[in-house]
């Protein structure tokens, strides 16, 4: 099933990131994690794609076990930056064999320390080229990201918002935001996109802080902004983990109560592979 056919039912869908372990990793650790987290009966799952596209057959395989073994639908992340076109296509029709109907679509980040000036003529360079392409030569229900706070390579909010139109231009279904951690921020990004009639599906990235080292990561990833209820949560259990966590989750459950109550279209939780935590949330919301 295309998810743009699944937020026409009007309901806050409820969604899952998750990332394949690192190829010295066995598979059977994030199918664990994955069935777990499915008897929570998602709307659907996502599936992070190596930089560069690096370790993709693991975004196929781990796609293809939730779709077609646990019955969720899958939506598979693609990364454009450094890929040569013809491999763009090859991951798409194997997508396709596998029965996966719906893409994020994302310019991505360059491979560490690797050669980065690999030329551009059979590469797409931004994440609208890599839309457009897909819109014109494939039949997949297409996502792209969204930054509340902008993008970290844009110098303005309206900068940010014109590349934003030009991805949902090129054939955007819906969008999935990066992390914020101020609703506020949320509502404000919602209202800007109306006033440039972005109209599509957009659904609420929240990652619960459940470490110290999660903070700096976040910062350097994003620039997300810490709210000041936020940073004393962190400075006041900064040294006693135990504590740290279970004040994240409880941060992560406020924010997503509020979104639901104000309607969103969707949450969409960056899980980090953590089972037990994501279930904790789901609970606690009454999500499901």
């Amino acid at each position: 099933m295309k998810l743009s056919d699944l937020f026409i039912k009007g309901k806050t869908l409820v969604s899952f990131e998750i990332f394949p372990p690192k190829q010295s990793v066995t598979l059977e650790s994030i199918f664990k994690t994955t069935e777990g987290l499915q008897t929570l009966n998602p709307d659907f799952t996502s599936i992070t794609y190596g930089a560069g596209g690096s370790a993709s057959d693991r975004t196929i395989e781990t796609a293809d076990k939730i779709k077609n073994t646990y019955g969720v639908e899958a939506l598979a992340h693609l990364t454009c930056i450094n890929s040569h076109k013809d491999d763009i296509d090859l991951m798409l029709n194997q997508l396709q064999a596998h029965n996966i109907e719906n893409i994020l679509a994302m310019r991505g980040d360059y491979p560490i320390n690797k050669n980065n000036n690999k030329g551009t003529e059979n590469t797409y360079q931004y994440a609208k080229d890599l839309i457009a392409h897909i819109k014109s030569n494939h039949d997949f229900c297409i996502a792209a990201a969204a930054y509340p706070e902008g993008h970290p390579e844009c110098p303005d909010l309206n900068t940010d918002l014109f590349h934003l139109k030009e991805k949902v231009n090129s054939g955007t279904d819906f969008l999935i935001t990066q992390m914020f951690f101020d609703n506020a921020i949320l509502y404000d990004f919602l209202d800007r996109i109306k006033q440039v009639n972005i109209t599509i599906p957009v659904s609420a990235g929240i990652m619960p802080l459940l470490n110290t080292k999660q903070v700096g990561r976040i910062k350097g990833l994003c620039g997300a902004t810490i709210p000041k209820p936020l940073q004393n949560i962190i400075e006041k259990y900064e040294h006693s983990p135990l504590d740290f966590e279970k004040a994240g989750i409880e941060y992560a459950c406020s924010q997503i109560t509020d979104l639901v109550a104000n309607q969103v279209d969707g949450i969409h939780l960056y899980t980090m592979n953590k089972l037990e935590q994501s279930k904790t949330i789901i609970q606690q919301t009454n999500l499901r």
